[in-house]
């Protein structure tokens, strides 16, 4: 099957005005800011600050004050309350975060994290019946619960209060909770409409913190959660999560959760160096392997731990599970695109079911499928009576809004524009597939379906120093809504080339443009080395890449073409 060739563009060359509006920034920063829409210096700096003008009030999200008046009668009663969380990286953060607040509180509370493969995602009535027949009277939903209209009612006729923190998008009506805690409800006035799971629970943390002032527990100690589960969950990291993260980055440099060091060092991150491409790349996995595999309260167990054996236990078995998971990921991805590809052409969108289909993976491998084919790709396990999907997307396809247009078909639904989630009856699966097919053949046709890649500025090997590398630092954290800087340099000399990895997949290069040498690393393009030519053009990330002990510059290749 032929990879999807990449499209590069070059952004345009900042206008003179902003240049102008930037002169106090190095050229290729100056660059790089009006690329992401600054054009004048205080705007620029606020950025690079990554301090937004002033904290925004938790109270400016609709129902705060009714959560926060129910939690706190709860707790000066010494009622039970139930955190009820998600499996993922962001649940599980969500889930510590706001336990390790209501300890601090003196709240009588526990944990509860429903297993993926028994009980499946969000809320279910099961569930909240058991919690209430074992004296549960508050259940607070951290990460879920936004479209839980028949399991909040199934709760209120049980009496059991319900109290929803989420930050996915809202259905065509809202469950009938006691309160509902989401930026992205109508008329709601809180700003930041992109706060993660983590970061929502994160506002309800604080307004309660404020409400208890003497509690021992800061606020600040909450971010190094926030942070992981913010990046994890694949947030914008602009605006309030940017300056979220950042502080929680800073955190972690010197952490003070023991889980988190623990799982630092089974990923080979050494603190004082994290950035967000670590917790993206190599904490977040390792949290996610848990819930994908068996239970996610190992990695909640995890977090909340102070034992340094425990914590060192729990860690080896995360990693050891993310080891168990890529191989499953890789071994489905082959299974997948031998299905969906029985002909030649790629269709508008890639819809793949089987019943040997782990549930915990198939979204890794549906993004797998999108990110090398470039189309919206839904992986599937089909069950005895459901079919359970989850599905990523190109920004030229909406997968929720997809869905909506199917919801008829569906038991659950719900998720992002590039991410969503479903549970479908077995004897709809064909007309739901023949409906989502149609829907991409009308949104995708007579469009060119290639990958872009957006490139800051064209460079020189030469202007790739230390000093550039410092200047990009400032743009930290960088990832989602943020990314990380591109480059492109023509005309360079391959001066070496081998291939290393397992069965030589990736590709390790030292070039030169005759006074200057540098590394370069390609992921996957390993197959390339036989007949790689001596001059190349090459779109790239600039990094610092540490072996031994030894720090040099690098070049993270993400594509190459012939010059």
């Amino acid at each position: 099957m032929t990879i999807i060739e990449k499209r590069w563009e070059v952004m345009p060359r900042v206008t003179p005005q902003a240049e102008q509006g930037l002169e106090r920034f190095p050229p290729v920063l100056r660059q790089i800011l009006f690329n992401r829409g600054f054009g004048d210096y205080e705007r620029a700096a606020e950025f690079l600050r990554a301090k937004p003008s002033g904290e925004a009030d938790p109270y400016l999200l609709t129902d705060m004050n009714v959560a926060v008046e129910r939690i706190t009668t709860a707790i000066d009663q010494g009622e039970k309350i139930v955190v009820y969380g998600d499996y993922d990286a962001d649940g599980v953060t969500s889930t510590a975060l706001m336990m390790q607040t209501l300890t601090a509180l003196n709240a009588t509370a526990e944990a509860y994290i429903p297993n993926r493969f028994d009980e499946g995602y969000g809320l279910n009535a099961e569930a909240l019946s058991a919690l209430c027949e074992a004296g549960t009277k508050l259940v607070i939903t951290v990460d879920c619960g936004i479209r839980a209209v028949a399991e909040v009612k199934h709760a209120n006729e049980i009496g059991l209060d319900i109290i929803i923190t989420d930050h996915h998008n809202l259905g065509p009506e809202l469950p009938p909770a006691l309160a509902i805690v989401n930026a992205k409800r109508e008329h709601d006035a809180y700003p930041d409409k992109n706060l993660a799971g983590v970061g929502t629970a994160y506002k309800l943390a604080e307004a309660l913190l404020n409400r208890y002032e003497n509690t021992q527990l800061k606020k600040e100690q909450l971010l190094d959660l926030v942070a992981v589960g913010t990046i994890a969950d694949l947030v914008p990291l602009d605006g309030e999560n940017r300056a979220l993260v950042r502080a929680g980055l800073r955190q972690m440099k010197q952490p003070q959760r023991q889980g988190l060091l623990s799982l630092m060092n089974v990923a080979s991150i050494r603190p004082s160096k994290i950035n967000a491409g670590d917790i993206g790349f190599g904490i977040g996995p390792r949290l996610n392997a848990a819930g994908r595999l068996d239970s996610a309260l190992a990695a909640y167990e995890l977090l909340t731990t102070t034992d340094l054996r425990s914590a060192a236990v729990l860690a080896q078995e995360l990693d050891n599970q993310n080891r168990e998971r890529q191989q499953i990921t890789r071994d489905m991805q082959e299974l997948a695109e031998e299905i969906a590809f029985a002909g030649e052409e790629i269709p508008n969108l890639i819809f793949v079911a089987h019943p040997e289909f782990n549930p915990g993976v198939v979204g890794l491998a549906a993004s797998r499928l999108m990110d090398t084919y470039y189309r919206p790709a839904i992986v599937a396990e089909q069950g005895e009576e459901f079919t359970r999907g989850s599905c990523r997307s190109i920004p030229e396809f909406h997968i929720t809004d997809a869905l909506d247009q199917c919801a008829d078909l569906l038991t659950h639904h719900g998720g992002h524009a590039a991410a969503a989630g479903f549970t479908v009856p077995n004897e709809n699966v064909p007309e739901f597939t023949a409906r989502l097919k149609q829907l991409a053949d009308e949104k995708l046709a007579g469009k060119d379906l290639r990958p872009v890649l957006s490139i800051d500025a064209e460079v020189r090997l030469s202007d790739l120093t230390h000093e550039l590398l410092n200047h990009m630092t400032w743009l930290q954290p960088t990832g989602y809504g943020n990314r990380e800087p591109v480059f492109l340099t023509r005309n360079a000399k391959v001066y070496k080339s081998r291939q290393v990895g397992r069965d030589g997949t990736h590709l390790k290069l030292t070039l030169t443009d005759g006074k200057n040498y540098l590394d370069a690393i390609a992921f996957r393009f390993g197959a390339m080395h036989r007949d790689l030519p001596t001059y190349i053009d090459l779109v790239y990330n600039f990094e610092e890449n540490e072996f031994n002990g030894r720090v040099s510059l690098q070049l993270n290749i993400r594509d190459i073409k012939p010059a």
